[in-house]
């Protein structure tokens, strides 16, 4: 039975592993730092708490005590894909209950990019986005075989919804009742 582990604080002394680096005289690097005389410490506790500073929402995960020294804030979580991925952090990174989100929310994204963009009246240009003009110069019978799927799928899927009800056609109306011919 899987164990629910959302909001639960995890210690890290309390996994196995963790801060194996911390002993220097078990760090493989330490030699060559005495050699190159870094007087810099490697103990954790001299470091600071964050080295940047943390002014956007940064979703984190529940196996870390802290957010990352580093992290890359270009966009906060924002709509329906910031929402999925709230969620997704609530689960531990090694289950699909966290990462099937994560790529869910980012296919999501992009229809929100999409969106955003025609509410600003601004048509995306989707060919150039996707890199087309680079793969037809570099790769043309890659790209011809992708569009011609493209177009295939995009076909059948027009014919199957556009054949309906074959006896349906056939069907004459007659002083308010169906009939056969």
């Amino acid at each position: 039975m899987e164990q629910n582990v959302i909001n639960t604080p995890i210690d890290p002394k309390q996994i196995p592993g963790w801060g194996i680096d911390a002993d220097p005289k078990n760090d493989p690097t330490y030699p060559m730092r005495q050699r190159m005389n870094v007087g810099q410490d490697p103990d954790s506790k001299h470091r600071p708490q964050s080295l940047q500073p943390v002014d956007t929402e940064v979703l984190r995960s529940i196996e870390r005590p802290n957010v990352s020294a580093v992290f890359g804030t270009p966009e906060p979580p924002s709509g329906l894909s910031g929402m999925i991925r709230r969620a997704a952090f609530h689960y531990s990174e090694n289950r699909y209950r966290h990462w099937l989100p994560l790529v869910l929310a980012d296919r999501v994204n992009v229809v929100e990019g999409i969106i955003e963009d025609l509410a600003h009246g601004k048509l995306p240009n989707i060919w150039a986005e996707k890199g087309y003009d680079v793969e037809w110069k570099h790769n043309r019978t890659s790209l011809i075989l992708k569009l011609s799927a493209v177009a295939a799928v995009a076909a059948g899927a027009v014919v199957l919804l556009s054949s309906g009800d074959k006896k349906a056609d056939k069907r004459k109306h007659y002083r308010g009742a169906y009939y056969e011919e």
